[in-house]
Formats: structure tokens, C-alpha cells, sequence
């Protein structure tokens, strides 16, 4: 055993991993992103959710309530209030995903008020997301403390009311909330599964997308490609189509196992699987064209491996796919915008949650869609049909 041996193959290695500024940033730098994303993606304070506001009264009780829930919208920001002139709409945006929950101010509130008649608010919720509505309906069971007041202990024999309280501004009835749930109760499992699915296809895709295509170019086998007088983008379109197949049989796989073994209810409905065919083959297509946009111009066989766990992290997390978008910070709430994982998550949950149909996808799939044409688009043109 020589010194000077061993010391040349330590120098050897240090000078490759040096002359790879990717593996570095993989190895160095990307550790603490995932250490800053972790840290934030779980138990913010949820903040800016999309509520429905229905005020069949218009009394001085609705005035009442509406001026204290736009109080919570300037101050703690818990929500944000949309007005429906009618619960049917209400009820139908609440099924599409596009509010999670409904204030409803039934017609007789104020009247019931006067005549201390058992006054109700209806709180209609979304309950497959049960930490944003909980935060939404802790905010709600606050306004209703604010209005009726304090509660008066008994009174004893010969006691009367302190005047101060039969003048105030609290409400002479108490008015009580009914938290309505619209589907029944979600098991944690089938929350989680709609991230389940999309990392099976995302697996695939840095598999097929990453891994393989750089170790197909290591091995020479991308030479064979070059020698014959595909173009670019026929050369691009026949990669992505393969994997996006391959990923669309593995998150439909995932999906039906996944689905009976959380107890999915009618998984088997056929429109039910053609949707859920759009939104898989939607999402597998976009994650290929993303991970082959990420690796057309490297040469490293390192790198994707090196990525891998990263991309996991920078991806699956923002999504909201374990929790909701709605407790993260400004700046992660921005990366789950541009992150594909987000749309996918939320065209599952839909689907496989609450069984939405067209109504509940169709924005999710073009957004899907629009962020595949990009990708390839930037592939075509990065792409070098040389060595």
C-alpha cells in the first residue's frame, strides 16, 4: 500500500465532483431548500380561503354578521368572501372545488332574532379538507361569540338583568351555528391519496424522462437516434408519448389499488374513469416534458440521481397535497402557482374525493396542458441533435 497511490485516486475524484457545479448544487446547497420547504410546508396559519357568502335576510342581524367577517377579511386574513345570490350556485362551486365552505344567512334570521325564535346560521363546509375549514370555521364560531355576547351566569331570587346589558349592542337571542358537511367523513388515507398517485407518475417520469435518457446518452445508444433523419421534434414528441403512456399505466394502477384500499366509493363508475384517464394522462405528460426539459442539455449520469429526492421535495410538498396551500407563506404559495404537482393534486382530490365530474377538472386539466406545450416547446429548442 503506497500513500501517494491512494492520495492520486482521492485527487482523481475530488477533481470530477469539482468539474460537476450540478452535483455540488444537488449535494451543497439543495439540502437546506428542502430543510427551509419542510419547515414551512406544514402548520402555517391558514390564511386567504375562498368562502361563499349567502345573505337571504339583509336584516340588521346579516348587517351585523357581514361587517365582522369583513373585519377577519382586512385583519387576520382568514378568508375571502364571495357573495351568492342563491345557495343552489353556492352549493354547486362548493362541489367544483372553487370555495370550501358557505356562510348561509337564512331569510327569517333577523326575525327569529327579535323574537329570541332559536336563530341558526348555517356553516356548509367542505370536509375533505378539514385544516382549512377548521381554521375558516374557528373564525366563524369567533364572530358568533362577538355577537351574542356574554353568557350570564343564573340569576338568583330577586336579581334583575344589569341595565348596561339590556342596552348593548348584543344581540337579544343567541344565535347558534350549525356546521353543515356536505360528503362523509374522510379518512385521512384518501386524502393522501391523490399525492400518492401523482408521485407514482412523477417516479416514472424522472425515471424514464431523467435517469434513462442520460444513461442512454453514457452508453452511446443515443448515437443510434442521431444517425437516422428523424428531426428534433420527432425525436422529442416519440420520447415524451412513451413515458407519458408509461406514467399514465402507472397512476392508473396507483390509482384503482389505492382507491379500493381506502374504500373509494363507485372507483368503478365509468365517466368517473374517464376523467380520471384526462387528468392522469394529463399529468403524466407534463411531468415527462418536465423532466426532459430539466435534463436535455446534461450529461452527467449524476445529476438525475443526485436531483431526485430534491425535485421530490421542491414538487410534492407545495402542492397541497398534504397540506393545504392556504397555510404556506407567501413565497411557497408562489412556487405551488408554477408547480404542475398543485393541479394534479387537486384534479384527484376532486375526482377521487368528492366525485365532481367535468365542473371540477377542466381548469385543472388545461393548466396541465398549457404547461406541457411550454415544456416542450423549450425542450424542441434546446435540444442538440449532435454530440
Amino acid at each position: 500500500m503506497k500513500i501517494y497511490r491512494i492520495s492520486a485516486i482521492v485527487e482523481r475524484d475530488l477533481r470530477k465532483f469539482f468539474r460537476s457545479p450540478a452535483l455540488m448544487m444537488t449535494s451543497m446547497v439543495f439540502p437546506l431548500m428542502q430543510l427551509i420547504v419542510l419547515g414551512y410546508a406544514f402548520g402555517g396559519q391558514i390564511k386567504n380561503v375562498s368562502i361563499a357568502l349567502v345573505d337571504n335576510d339583509h336584516g340588521a342581524e346579516a348587517r351585523l354578521v357581514r361587517e365582522d367577517m369583513n373585519a377577519i377579511v382586512a385583519g387576520p386574513k382568514t378568508f375571502r368572501i364571495t357573495d351568492y345570490s342563491h345557495l343552489s350556485d353556492a352549493m354547486t362551486d362548493l362541489r367544483a372545488g372553487f370555495v370550501k365552505a358557505i356562510v348561509y344567512l337564512p331569510p327569517d334570521l333577523s326575525s327569529r332574532v327579535l323574537r329570541s325564535d332559536r336563530p341558526r346560521i348555517a356553516f356548509i363546509e367542505d370536509n375533505t379538507d378539514n385544516f382549512a375549514v377548521s381554521g375558516v370555521l374557528e373564525r366563524i364560531q369567533q364572530i358568533q361569540t362577538s355577537l351574542n355576547g356574554p353568557q350570564l351566569p343564573p340569576l338568583q331570587g330577586g336579581q334583575l338583568i344589569p341595565q348596561g346589558l339590556l342596552n348593548g349592542p348584543n344581540l337579544p337571542a343567541y344565535i347558534d351555528i350549525q356546521p353543515i358537511e356536505v360528503y362523509p367523513y374522510i379518512e385521512y388515507i384518501k386524502y393522501l391519496l391523490a399525492g400518492s398517485v401523482s408521485i407514482s407518475i412523477f417516479v416514472v417520469a424522472m425515471i424514464g424522462g431523467g435517469i434513462v435518457f442520460i444513461d442512454d446518452k453514457a452508453r452511446g445508444l443515443h448515437e443510434g437516434y442521431l444517425a437516422t433523419p428523424l428531426a428534433k421534434s420527432d425525436l422529442i414528441l416519440g420520447l415524451i408519448s412513451a413515458g407519458a403512456i408509461k406514467g399514465l399505466m402507472a397512476g392508473l394502477t396507483i390509482t384503482m389499488i389505492g382507491g379500493l384500499l381506502a374504500g373509494i366509493s363507485r372507483l368503478w363508475d365509468p365517466v368517473r374513469l374517464v376523467y380520471l384517464i384526462i387528468v392522469l394522462g394529463s399529468t403524466a405528460l407534463c411531468m415527462i416534458s418536465f423532466m426532459f426539459l430539466m435534463m436535455v442539455r446534461v450529461n452527467d449520469p449524476l445529476v438525475p440521481r443526485a436531483i431526485f429526492g430534491v425535485l421530490n421535495t421542491l414538487l410534492f410538498f407545495p402542492s397541497g397535497a398534504i397540506y393545504p396551500t392556504e397555510g404556506f407563506p407567501l413565497w411557497l404559495r408562489a412556487i405551488s402557482v408554477v408547480d404542475p404537482f398543485t393541479y394534479a393534486v387537486h384534479a384527484l382530490k376532486n375526482l377521487l374525493l368528492k366525485n365532481t365530474g367535468f365542473n371540477g377538472i377542466y381548469s385543472d386539466v388545461g393548466i396541465l396542458l398549457a404547461f406541457s406545450v411550454v415544456f416542450i416547446s423549450a425542450c424542441i429548442l434546446l435540444f442538440k441533435r449532435q454530440l
